[in-house]
């Protein structure tokens, strides 16, 4: 279990979030949501240092998150940022392979265990055809699986991901929330951010609602419809209908 308990958050000297308290739970789906700039990718990034927790704290499993040396965060908690501003020009697998840094000795040897992960990591995320390629020559799409990749050879129980499906055509989003899925499975917990409600609304075991860079609510999906809460806090009305096991949701 992932918790903050009244956490101010600061990015770049500028308070963002103010007593934050909301918990993630283990084995679990959770998706933030929100308007733009309420605070969800700020929310999410002071788990990887890029915004500054100033005061509260955070529990990963009843410990000090923030105490402990970053290596080991690493190897606890993986993280895919929403944009990167440099794109390595590395081959993909070489890429995939830094996912295993926090793992590593100081002499960065590979065992067969390491070499065994990334493979893996590579299949699940369907980028094993490019494994040669070079990360920078990759369509958007591709090149965004290849960093999920990376971000899975971390091999963590906790997956943080802001906006995993940018650059994603309509079925590579599809396929994407069949992996997320079948990461649950695995008892990986899931964190992310998405911009997409209906998706949110049909992959999370539960959704944070940020307004106003606060907590709105934590509540399953079928709690937040019921009581309104997304056509609160987006202005929006929002009708939703069922067809052969599948949930379709419409915003006007």
């Amino acid at each position: 279990m992932l918790e903050f308990r009244e956490v101010d958050i600061r990015c770049n000297f500028v308070p963002i979030l103010h007593k934050i308290s909301v918990t993630f739970q283990k084995g679990e789906i959770t998706t933030v949501i929100g308007p733009n700039g309420c605070g969800k990718t700020t929310l999410l990034q002071c788990l990887n240092g890029s915004s500054k927790v100033t005061s509260g704290s955070i529990l990963l499993d009843g410990t000090d998150y923030l105490a402990m040396p970053v290596r080991e965060r690493a190897r606890k908690v993986s993280f895919l940022p929403q944009v990167r501003t440099i794109i390595p020009a590395l081959p993909v697998k070489t890429l995939v392979e830094h996912g295993r840094f926090p793992h590593l000795g100081f002499a960065r040897r590979k065992s067969q265990k390491d070499i065994e992960i990334v493979e893996e990591a590579m299949d699940f995320a369907q980028v094993a055809p490019y494994a040669a390629q070079y990360a920078d020559t990759l369509s958007g799409g591709i090149r965004q699986r290849a960093f999920f990749a990376m971000t899975l050879a971390q091999d963590c129980d906790y997956i943080v991901l802001d906006e995993p499906t940018t650059y994603l055509d309509l079925n590579g989003q599809r396929a994407f929330m069949k992996m997320l899925a079948q990461l649950k499975l695995q008892g990986k917990t899931v964190i992310l951010v998405l911009h997409d409600i209906g998706q949110a609304l049909e992959i999370s075991d539960t959704l944070v609602i940020m307004q106003d860079r606060k907590i709105a609510a934590t509540a399953t999906p079928e709690e937040c419809l019921r009581q309104h809460i997304i056509e609160e806090v987006f202005d929006v009305r929002l009708k939703a209908f069922s067809d052969e096991g599948r949930h379709y949701y419409f915003f006007y």
